[in-house]
């Protein structure tokens, strides 16, 4: 499944079982698209804000 914004052009993409509902694989498309969006607006941001935050390492959607 992908997941694009229109406004900006990021996409995402994810992947599951093909058992799963294709509702529940948009779910978690739009969510990690969400996530990497507001990613992109603290990009270089700690928690606070100030310092920069940890590199790498993967996400939960």
């Amino acid at each position: 499944m992908t997941a694009v914004d229109v406004s900006t052009g990021l996409e995402v993409s994810v992947v599951g079982p093909s058992v799963a509902a294709r509702s529940e694989l948009e779910r978690v498309a739009i969510r990690k698209l969400r996530y990497m969006l507001d990613k992109q607006k603290g990009a270089g941001r700690g928690p606070e804000g100030g310092e920069p935050g940890p590199s790498g390492g993967g996400i939960v959607v």
